[in-house]
């Protein structure tokens, strides 16, 4: 599929001038302008008030340095950045990356994709994204709090419980929010909900951790159920045994179905009988471990070597997949073997976790998809929960706030379908829920840009 409509080629040949370096984001706007067409075509006013070319360029680019000293004494210097794109709706909100693969291109895709799916949850958040190329692993406590208390040094100065509200993301846990934190605290001498996924104890939300995979399950239970099947007695594969893949694992088999393989970037184990998402909470949020030792745990389980990050994942038949390690995990090779063993069924846990090809494989073989823009959002719904309970001065119950990100999860569906209902997006017979939510994301925003004059 290529963009047709003439308005939107001209703006992404501009984009593609001015960004030519940059394929991940370039990818990330390239598939929401193919989706927008028809409302292009429909609503004279996008292209009158040049909403694309305004929702395609962030407001704002944050870049510095980091400076730091590590355990030997020696210093270090690190590039430090956040991407303020859209505020249209609610002050900015994403989280932060702490990563060697961080550069601009990633975080303006993540940041670009953030908007839609902030748009998507219907809380007043718009889009945002930020992090560093600091690696975390194998660095000591002391040397990740000096690094955060030095990124932090920086970013406070643009941030705030009304402007920007960062959040966790690969490399960013419980841990680095609280150095960052306190460091925020210490320089601006107030308690706000600035930073969300927070300790229980410092305002953080029960239900935080578990809302990415919770929510991730939530919306393919629901994509599921409105196509007349569910999770119960089906066999799943998550990519990934991260943060979202340990609480997918868990809530996946509590909805009935039988998660058989998890990955890492060295390899996947398998086990028929279902992953224990317990015994990967020990290997991976208490030990930090790799998940190789799985099978030190569980002997019925099996550990396969992949130097190529989750490829040789996909080959393991299932009826669902919900990759949830890093973009581009998925591609054509990738997805055909999915299909050829019978998945009926895929949602992103990660952002962007499908090349373009391998959705194309998908959709064309009538897979019920689910794009990470609608499937991934309940932690970041999560995390506004979070902020609201931040300035109301309250704190809800797990209980409460689980109640609230499934409500927010199965509308989040509801949106995304009836947009490709209205717009009548069908692919071999089944909802065009890729268009559908680019498309519901961006009508919100839109709307408000439009509504707050051109100058905006």
């Amino acid at each position: 599929m290529a963009i047709k409509n003439q308005y939107l080629q001209d703006v992404f040949a501009g984009l593609k001038k001015r960004n030519a370096d940059q394929p991940e984001f370039l990818q990330a706007v390239e598939e929401v302008l193919e989706s927008l067409e028809p409302v292009v075509e429909a609503r004279p006013d996008i292209q009158k008030y040049g909403v694309i070319e305004r929702i395609v360029e962030p407001e704002r680019i944050i870049m510095f340095r980091v400076s730091w000293v590590d355990d030997e004494g020696k210093v270090q210097v690190n590039r430090g950045y956040r991407i303020q794109f859209n505020s249209a709706i609610g002050p900015y909100k994403g989280g932060l990356r702490l990563h060697p693969s961080v550069n601009l291109s990633i975080l303006k895709f993540l940041g670009f994709e953030q908007i839609f799916k902030n748009s998507l949850t219907t809380l007043p958040i718009g889009g945002g994204k930020g992090g560093s190329d600091f690696d975390p692993k194998g660095k000591s406590d002391n040397e990740i709090m000096r690094f955060c208390q030095s990124f932090m040094t920086e970013l406070e100065k643009h941030i705030g419980p009304d402007t920007d509200v960062p959040a966790g993301d690969i490399g960013v846990g419980s841990r680095e929010i609280g150095f960052m934190y306190g460091q925020y605290k210490r320089l601006r001498n107030d308690f706000t909900g600035v930073l969300t996924g927070k300790a229980i104890g410092s305002g953080g939300s029960l239900g935080r951790t578990q809302a990415t995979g919770y929510g991730l399950c939530y919306f393919t239970d629901e994509m599921l159920r409105q196509n007349g099947l569910d999770f119960n007695g089906k066999k799943v594969v998550i990519s990934g045994s991260g943060n979202v893949a340990i609480y997918a694992t868990q809530k996946a088999t509590e909805l009935g179905a039988k998660v058989i393989a998890v990955s890492d970037s060295n390899g996947y184990v398998v086990d028929e009988n279902g992953i224990d998402y317990k015994t990967l909470q020990i290997i991976k949020e208490q030990k930090r471990d790799r998940i190789s030792t799985y099978v030190n745990y569980v002997p019925t389980a099996k550990y396969f070597e992949d130097k190529d990050g989750s490829k040789g994942i996909w080959t393991v038949p299932c009826d669902i997949a919900l990759p949830c390690a890093t973009q581009n995990e998925i591609n054509k090779e990738s997805a055909e073997a999915l299909v050829k063993n019978g998945v009926f069924a895929v949602a992103e846990g990660a952002n962007m976790p499908s090349t373009p090809e391998a959705i194309a494989v998908f959709q064309n073989a009538g897979v019920l998809f689910g794009p990470a823009k609608a499937a991934n959002a309940g932690g970041v719904a999560t995390s506004a929960l979070e902020m609201s309970q931040n300035s109301a001065r309250l704190s809800w119950s797990f209980e409460e706030v689980d109640a609230k990100l499934k409500g927010i999860m199965v509308n989040i569906y509801k949106q995304a379908s009836e947009a490709a209902e209205r717009y009548d997006m069908k692919i071999a017979g089944k909802l065009n829920l890729v268009a559908g939510a680019n498309i519901a994301g961006f009508e919100k925003v839109a709307n408000a840009m439009i509504w707050q004059g051109v100058s905006y």
